[in-house]
């Protein structure tokens, strides 16, 4: 009895083993044929794709563009396709994005434009913004390592005279914050011919700025000297820390994380004239003033000093109404003085 129960027993496993083994080879086959039986698609020339979302407005740089096979059947005549003579990376650098594109779509030649296009620096400002150019020096243009694309702050430096007497109060003050430089003279980009970053000194600078700040920095210019000041590219991070924290920055509710991404890239991006800050001469040096020189006082003031100084001098000089000739008379007699506010007057007693 035993013996058929294991005769059983193995005769059942051994049915099973075979069974698993065909059913591993049925599916492994019918998967092969499945794979081998999708068609290729045939791979054309590369195309210039972008490598992130382009807004537009964007300054091309080596980051933003790549280029990637794709399908031949959909090769457009628009697309820059590797090897052609219009599709150079160097030549493509500091070109302008004039319509947005997303990430991984080819580029096309309407979407971009040149230096030497018309139109190009209307096309490299963002929407509401205006561009003002600012005359600068070696020094105030951080030596030439400002490049188109960087942010800076501006700071005025002024005297304020005052109206009072001694020197005049030195004062610096940043009005303006996170700035984008358009172009450094005629420059849009900061490499050279071998692709390199090239320093040069420059000029000029043109900015991008709200109407409002654009009408500032040119009142600015009229009120003294003009410095830029380079920002780190961490500072735009910091201060949108900081305007989130503070209420300055709202998002609406129920947006989605890429919406929420979009609207902080832009608050982060925009030029800021408040919270400003200024240093004085007497911050720097002892020997420098604080404040602004005061003002003289006037020869009809009403303080307490000015009346009791009037009325000092009205006592040391014996005061009379004035004759034809215009003199005060000297009375030898005895007089009296009435002072009525400000006002003294000298009455002769006994006399008729």
């Amino acid at each position: 009895m035993n013996v058929k129960k294991i005769a059983l027993l193995f005769g059942a496993l051994v049915i099973a083993v075979v069974t698993a083994v065909m059913a591993k080879n049925m599916f492994v086959g019918a998967g092969a044929e499945q794979a081998s039986a999708a068609p290729a698609v045939p791979l054309g020339p590369k195309v210039l794709v972008a490598r992130k979302a382009l807004a537009v407005g964007t300054i091309i740089d080596a980051e933003s563009l790549a280029y990637q096979p794709w399908p031949k059947e959909l090769i457009q005549s628009a697309y820059y396709t590797e090897g052609s003579p219009d599709s150079d990376m160097k030549k493509l650098l500091g070109t302008v994005v004039r319509h947005p594109v997303t990430a991984g779509q080819p580029l096309t030649h309407g979407a971009l434009v040149g230096p030497n296009d018309r139109g190009f620096l209307a096309a490299a400002l963002g929407p509401g913004m205006r561009a003002v150019t600012v005359p600068v020096n070696v020094s105030s243009g951080v030596a030439g390592f400002v490049f188109p694309g960087d942010r800076v702050d501006m700071v005025l430096t002024q005297l304020v005279a005052g109206g009072g007497d001694g020197p005049p109060l030195k004062v610096s003050e940043t009005i303006v914050r996170n700035v984008r430089v358009l172009a450094t003279d005629q420059r849009i980009d900061s490499k050279g011919e071998d692709g390199k970053t090239e320093v040069k000194t420059f000029s000029n600078v043109t900015l991008e700025a709200t109407p409002r700040i654009a009408e500032k920095i040119a009142v600015a210019q009229s009120m003294g000297t003009l410095t830029l000041s380079l920002r780190s590219i961490a500072d735009n991070t910091a201060e949108l820390e900081r305007m989130v924290a503070s209420g300055e920055v709202r998002l609406p509710q129920g947006t989605n994380p890429a919406e929420e991404r979009r609207l902080l890239l832009a608050v982060a991006n925009r030029p800021i004239d408040t919270n400003t800050t200024y240093t004085t001469g007497g911050d720097v040096s002892r020997f420098q003033r604080r404040t602004v020189p005061g003002r003289a006082s006037s020869a009809g003031s009403n303080s307490p000093n000015d009346a009791l100084a009037s009325f000092a001098k009205a006592m040391r000089s014996d005061q009379a109404p004035a004759g034809p000739s215009g003199a005060a008379p000297v009375y030898t007699g005895p007089v009296v003085r009435v002072s009525r506010g400000n006002t003294v007057t000298v009455v002769p007693v006994g006399v008729r």
